[in-house]
């Protein structure tokens, strides 16, 4: 039994309804979401652009400017804007490394989307903000915003 793809897997599905849900009904009251992906990992659809800035890992925040968010079972696609132009991503929850609504303090961390040996990228942006409020610094990685209780999926794996 491999109990801890198991719990990856079902609490990959946390994320995964949680944008059904901002899909459905929006986000409501303060409710955000900061997600970080491995730019690098099979599936993931972004402009070139995008992923000469980003080659390994990248966190997007879903609040005020989002468009076109779909949810499929294995991956999710939106619109933000960055600098001013409207750009398509896609990515499938596998390439997901972290999720957090700090509204809530509720946060999930999956370190089986990162790549063995891989130094992660520095560069966070802060996507669907208007680009004349674009931080001048990349934004703090979801496993540090606020007092947000990160849920760590390395306790559960043989080691």
């Amino acid at each position: 039994m491999h109990y801890d793809k198991m719990m990856e897997d079902a609490l990959r599905g946390v994320v995964r309804q949680a944008l059904e849900s901002a899909a459905r009904q929006g986000l409501r009251g303060d409710h955000h979401f900061y997600i970080t992906f491995r730019t690098d990992a099979p599936g993931v659809t972004m402009p070139d652009h995008l992923r000469q800035k980003h080659p390994q890992e990248m966190t997007i925040v879903l609040q005020h400017q989002f468009r076109g968010l779909e949810v499929r079972p294995e991956t999710f696609a939106v619109t933000l804007s960055f600098d001013g132009q409207q750009e398509r991503l896609s990515v499938p929850f596998a390439a997901v490394s972290a999720f957090v609504d700090p509204s809530v303090q509720f946060g999930l961390q999956f370190p089986g989307a990162l790549v063995e040996g891989a130094a992660s990228d520095a560069g966070s942006i802060q996507a669907g903000a208007p680009a004349d409020s674009a931080p001048e610094k990349p934004i703090e990685t979801p496993a540090k915003v606020g007092d947000a209780r990160v849920v760590a999926l390395d306790a559960f794996r043989k080691k």
